[in-house]
């Protein structure tokens, strides 16, 4: 199995702790022009017992830099049911992988 460097960014929560989170993957949506991210965080390993939890966003770049991202939440069941068919195409290319 290859070991491929994720990218990793930095989410502060409500309270203004950072978390580091490592970029599964993103994709666009053409008919809306919008972009999604999954994350994981990082240091949560999946275990037989136990799937990762695997946060989503929709995102927009600001253009202040190459790092720069605001982050906005998933509310709709259709962004919901993307996102979800997006994630099932995502594992079965890395089962298919190992």
């Amino acid at each position: 199995m290859e070991n491929t460097e994720r990218e990793r960014i930095i989410i502060p929560d409500e309270n203004g702790d950072e978390h580091l989170f490592e970029v599964l993957f993103t994709f666009d949506v053409e008919e809306t022009s919008k972009s999604y991210m999954v994350l994981i965080a990082v240091g949560e390993e999946e275990s037989e017992d136990e799937e990762a939890e695997v946060h989503a966003f929709r995102f927009e770049e600001t253009g202040e830099g190459d790092d720069d991202l605001q982050l906005f939440p998933i509310e709709t069941d259709e962004e919901w049911d993307m996102v979800e068919e997006m994630l099932n195409t995502f594992q079965a290319d890395d089962e298919e992988e190992e």
